[in-house]
């Protein structure tokens, strides 16, 4: 039985992703996991990638596509994937309501 996709896209991400990947060559979407690390227990890996993997769930939203394998999905439910362009710089940031810490780089948290 197939996982119903609970991740969401903002538009400025979508916008910025669609900007990264037309500026690569061969790649097609932005890939986004879950690793254990971080100062908090786990990190968010952001990558290229031109293919979806067998076990990835696809998220599109006005042609920009994330990537997310099944794994990562688990930790990730119910997130949104954001861009935030401010005086702290340019970053994608997950809005994550499964994490009960973080950090304040903001790749790293808790569930």
């Amino acid at each position: 039985m197939t996982q119903p996709i609970s991740v969401t896209l903002s538009e400025s991400a979508a916008r910025r992703i669609k900007e990264i990947v037309s500026a690569e060559t061969g790649k097609s979407a932005l890939r986004v996991s879950v690793e254990g690390g971080g100062c908090s227990g786990f990190s968010y890996k952001f990558d290229l990638a031109d293919q979806p993997d067998d076990d990835d769930v696809v998220l599109e939203r006005n042609d920009a596509r994330v990537l997310i394998d099944q794994v990562s999905l688990i930790y990730m439910a119910g997130s949104e994937i954001d861009f935030v362009d401010n005086l702290m710089g340019q970053a994608f940031q997950i809005k994550n309501p499964n994490a009960v810490a973080s950090c304040g780089c903001g790749t790293s948290f808790s569930v």
